[in-house]
């Protein structure tokens, strides 16, 4: 306090900060003596002063040609794919801040998936573990997946701080189709959605031949017609886009008429109940006439039936 019974505080401790200091400088200006100062002339600097103040153009001049040379050194390092390199292996700068302050990708939570794996869903979506919760572009993720033939629709949320959660829907698999040597994964609706690369789909029905994709329901109604012996089915081939033929697991051909092949099919069921027809040695059953059934025998079959008559020719002979 001084003899005007005044208190004296420095700026820093009034004002606390530099930016407090800018909005608060206004309210000194009130408290400035009203009668004007005396112009005060500006001192003459002395010679050590001026070489002082000629020694900061050197170090400006530095600090310029430092700048130039890092941003040439960061140009050449884009130019030469060192940038890039760098992104790819440890993320933008941006996942580097994001990932330091706890916005990594710590967690991801994946639903709906039955046939397709977790792992499976995350290379196809680009999930790295350079990525960051901030920087993700979910958008971008979601179109990934849905390229996928297998999935239909995806949606993909971030969950702060550190989460994701992608919900797919896929398509199902249905069949097996074969055409022009290449097998491909189609859905019920006959659509293709992916190509045979594995095993896990072995299991399902395959169909053959030109359009058999497209006339799937059809062979639909024909299995279930088979009841019992559908499980001896292991192919339908689609001939000249106008009948089926089936492949049993014995190798027998089953020769479908090109209408009402259902009521064929029930026909084979009652044969092989009745009589045991696939278990015996044929190679294929001629079913297109209806009301006829031919029976072709293999070779072996055939030779044997030949000789057995022929003995039976000569013995009444």
């Amino acid at each position: 306090m001084d003899g005007g019974r005044r208190v004296l505080r420095s700026l820093t401790e009034q004002l606390g900060s530099p930016f407090a200091f800018a909005f608060a400088r206004p309210q000194f200006a009130a408290a400035a003596v009203s009668r004007p100062a005396p112009r005060a002339r500006a001192p003459r600097r002395s010679g050590l002063e001026k070489l002082r103040a000629a020694a900061i153009h050197p170090l400006a001049t530095g600090a310029l040609v430092f700048g130039f040379l890092g941003a040439a050194f960061a140009y050449s390092a884009v130019r030469g794919g060192a940038y890039e390199n760098f992104i790819q292996t440890v993320g933008t700068p941006g996942d580097l801040l994001a990932r330091a302050i706890g916005m990594g990708i710590d967690t991801v939570t994946i639903s709906g998936i039955s046939e397709l794996k977790e792992t499976e869903i995350l290379a196809y979506a680009g999930v790295k573990a350079r990525n960051s919760l901030p920087y993700l572009d979910a958008e971008g993720m979601r179109a990934r997946l849905r390229s996928v033939p297998m999935i239909s629709d995806a949606e993909v949320r971030k969950l702060y701080p550190s989460r994701l959660a992608i919900t797919v829907v896929e398509r199902q698999p249905y069949a097996l189709w074969q055409k022009d040597g290449k097998i491909s994964i189609v859905s019920a609706d006959g659509m293709p959605i992916d190509t045979l690369h594995d095993e896990r789909y072995a299991r399902l029905p395959l169909i053959v031949g030109d359009g058999a994709n497209e006339r799937l329901d059809e062979y639909r109604k024909i299995i279930e017609a088979a009841g019992d012996l559908a499980g001896r089915i292991k192919a339908g081939a689609l001939v000249s886009k106008r009948r089926w033929s089936l492949f049993t697991t014995d190798n027998v051909e089953v020769r479908l008429p090109e209408l009402q092949p259902e009521a064929a099919v029930e026909k084979l069921a009652r044969l092989q109940r009745d009589h045991r027809i696939l278990d015996k040695d044929i190679i294929a059953l001629d079913m297109r006439v209806p009301g006829r059934t031919e029976v072709q025998l293999s070779n072996e079959a055939a030779s044997a039936r030949l000789e057995n008559l022929s003995r039976k020719t000569k013995g009444k002979v």
